[in-house]
């Protein structure tokens, strides 16, 4: 009896210590981010030739083995880099999705994290002794090519787990069949607008391990998985606390996921979301980093499976109670007619070369007082009217620049008129849209609406004086002067 409790005593310190360590290493990958991050990677669109120097940099360090699986539909090379030789093998796989792209940020981060040799060394040998890490950073270059879900073929690969069709999907399968990888990492971003639970806080990042079956069955496999999310969501509420969820499990016959579950090897999906103004992904590429970092550090020393997955099952589901802005309360006048309402407005993500920029609409108008803005405002004692149009034409952006643009807001003005030869591109970083019109143009102004769908342009007055205003979904503070406005929109 003595010598078993010395036992159970000896094992609650060793299970005590390595949970100290884990948490020291997580905190560790946080403070020493910036001595590890790519800075070839700046922004979250970028193409298989933009990946290349870095690939090639991979190459050329000894401590990685580089070699090309095969190719995407369209001929670009689909690359396999693997380190450290211990007996459990780790698949992580990114940018099957073709502008799903913060993982393969962050994987590239990691590639300059394990071939560092510094004061963590003591982690790294123990990731590197014990797992051989297998990377595929992008799936679907032909999809990155485009910044596409799909890939050329326009076939999602994540739906090609069974019939095979594209070569994408022949090469992820025949890799984890040829590795017999004991774990998998399937890294995908997800809406930035998803919320954690029926919460204000968004989804920053979202777990699943898939299910195997309809009944959505925990088989050891599966249960595997479930405990590794445990200890990354554990690791990462240091950071994020209350920005995690637990994807939708519907089981998905067509998918890798659920598949490689299916097939033998414990499987993580991992979806980032969104983080306030981080339209870049940059601080959620961070994050991405120090969860599979701390993940396969506890696969690593087993650690995992001393969770319970009745954790698992605590992390809230994704939800979608999230807008970009919520202007509650607010009265709107419209045809003559007032009445009282909650307005929510997204912004949707375009792109121009490798810069996003953003169209800012109306999603929803009534009684939103189940959901929640990254911009929360109570409106109760204001009342809105849509943007106006200055109805002058001016010649040039030189013009344009000289206006004050406050004063503008300030009158109901949202759009300004220019002539259209002078307007170039789909957007502009004015603090108002610009309206092309040509010397027949009609310099009348547009009626805006309050209605889903509809343009989010609008000024909102307090006691008779402009108090913010909303130029293409994004606000101003016309008290303040300060505002978050990334752009306006070229209307040609």
């Amino acid at each position: 009896m003595k010598n078993l409790l010395t036992l159970i005593i000896i094992g609650f310190i060793m299970t005590v210590s390595v949970k100290a360590q884990e948490v020291r290493f997580s905190q560790d990958l946080y403070n020493t981010y910036e001595q590890y991050r790519e800075n070839g990677i700046q922004h979250k669109r970028f193409k298989r030739s933009d990946i290349e120097p870095l690939i090639e940099k991979v190459k050329r360090n000894k401590f990685f083995n580089v070699k090309t699986l095969g190719h995407s539909a369209e001929g670009r090379e689909i690359d396999l880099i693997t380190a450290g030789k211990g007996k459990t093998k780790v698949l992580l796989w990114s940018q099957m999705h073709g502008d799903e792209s913060t993982a393969t940020m962050a994987l590239f981060d990691i590639f300059n994290f394990l071939s560092a040799s510094d004061s963590l060394d003591p982690f790294r040998k123990e990731l590197l002794s014990r797992l051989t890490l297998c990377f595929i950073p992008m799936l679907n270059p032909d999809g990155a090519e485009r910044f596409q879900r799909r890939n050329a073929l326009d076939i999602d690969i994540n739906r090609d787990a069974v019939r095979l069709q594209s070569p994408e999907s022949v090469i992820l399968k025949g890799v984890r069949d040829s590795l017999k990888a004991d774990f998998g990492f399937n890294l995908h971003d997800q809406s930035t607008r998803h919320s954690a639970g029926k919460s204000f806080k968004v989804a920053s990042l979202s777990f699943l391990a898939p299910p195997v079956d309809y009944e959505r069955s925990v088989n050891p496999v599966r249960e595997r998985a479930m405990k590794v999310i445990v200890n990354m969501h554990d690791r990462l509420s240091a950071f994020i606390p209350g920005h995690m969820a637990k994807y939708p499990d519907d089981f998905e016959p067509r998918a890798f996921g659920d598949n490689m579950q299916r097939w033998g090897t414990s499987t993580i999906l991992i979806e980032s979301g969104g983080w306030h103004t981080d339209y870049e992904k940059q601080f959620l590429r961070k994050m991405n980093y120090i969860g599979i970092l701390s993940s396969i550090f506890s696969i690593a020393t087993g650690s995992y499976d001393g969770l319970s997955i009745e954790d698992y099952y605590k992390i809230p589901d994704n939800a979608d109670f999230i807008f970009d802005l919520l202007l509650r309360n607010l009265t709107l006048n419209v045809k003559d007619s007032t009445f009282k309402a909650d307005l929510g407005v997204n912004r949707f993500e375009a792109a121009a070369g490798n810069k996003p920029y953003f169209h800012g609409l109306i999603e929803d108008v009534g009684d939103l007082s189940t959901f929640f803005g990254f911009e929360d405002y109570d409106c109760s004692s204001m009342e809105a009217f849509p943007g106006k149009a200055d109805p002058t034409v001016y010649k040039d952006l030189d013009e344009v620049k000289s206006l004050n643009f406050l004063e503008l807001l300030k009158k109901g003005v949202t759009a300004i008129r220019v002539r259209k030869e002078a307007l170039k591109g789909r957007y502009s970083f004015f603090p108002l849209n610009l309206i092309g019109v040509d010397e027949n143009g009609n310099p009348g102004q547009p009626e805006g609406e309050f209605k889903p769908g509809a343009p989010a342009n609008l000024v909102i007055y307090q006691n008779g004086t402009a108090r913010f205003a909303v130029v293409n979904g994004f606000i101003y503070d016309l008290k303040t002067m300060s505002n978050n406005v990334y752009n306006g929109l070229i209307l040609q």
